[in-house]
């Protein structure tokens, strides 16, 4: 493993000052550096369990699906961010099932279930790592859930794109109404309905596969 990589293991794993030198080469040995397409599928309900993603480049989006085959959107994960639940195995308790896509071309450190289970078993440090990780990514569900459950489509689709912008760091958004409509859990004309009428009152500018958002107050207000 190169230096770059074994640094950027300390640094994402906050436990990495509480467990032994054997127990860091423990982890850097069952360690990979993995690359995923945009697109592809990293994990599901039907694999193995893939292991614990230290995520160095790209974005991943964790989802679950009907049987009818719609897609709710969870939550996405970008640069530093860690994936626990496609280690869900070495979790307690979880008895749903969920999807993990690559949004984006990505490059993750993949920490493999049986080393990393091993160690979070006889080391509180990153058991209570797992447990903050675990915790985090539910608050993370139980908003999406909040969202779809009782808030007002108009007022989902403000707070997105104004996530959206401060993530980004622009007010010009590469996404199409295919893409937020699995973002946030809804069916693409609704989407496209939905930005339509926010163009019309002046909130955004639309075109081919962008979105400019030009009145930030009136998003604001539909909050």
């Amino acid at each position: 493993m190169t230096e770059q990589n074994r640094n950027y293991l300390r640094e994402t794993l906050t436990f990495w000052n509480e467990i032994t030198e054997e127990e860091q080469e423990m982890i850097v040995q069952n360690t990979a550096v993995v690359k995923y397409k945009q697109g592809q599928n990293i994990y599901n309900a039907q694999q193995e369990c893939v292991g614990v993603l230290l995520i160095k480049k790209g974005e991943l989006r964790t989802y679950i699906l009907s049987e009818e085959g719609k897609e709710v959107t969870l939550y996405r994960l970008g640069e530093g961010d860690v994936c626990i639940l496609s280690a869900s195995c070495i979790l307690k308790n979880i008895t749903f099932d969920v999807h993990v896509d690559a949004e984006k071309d990505s490059e993750v450190l993949l920490i493999n279930s049986p080393a990393y289970s091993a160690l979070s078993q006889k080391n509180i440090y990153v058991e209570a790592f797992t447990l903050r990780l675990t915790a985090d990514r539910f608050s993370d569900v139980m908003w999406a859930m909040e969202q779809i459950l009782f808030m007002s489509f108009d007022r989902r689709l403000a707070i997105f794109l104004l996530d959206e912008t401060a993530k980004t760091g622009t007010d010009n958004l590469s996404l199409t109404h295919e893409q937020i409509a699995k973002y946030v859990g809804s069916a693409r004309e609704v989407v496209s309905r939905m930005l339509k009428y926010f163009a019309k009152e002046g909130m955004v500018e639309l075109s081919r596969g962008s979105i400019k958002i030009v009145d930030r107050q009136k998003l604001k207000n539909l909050l």
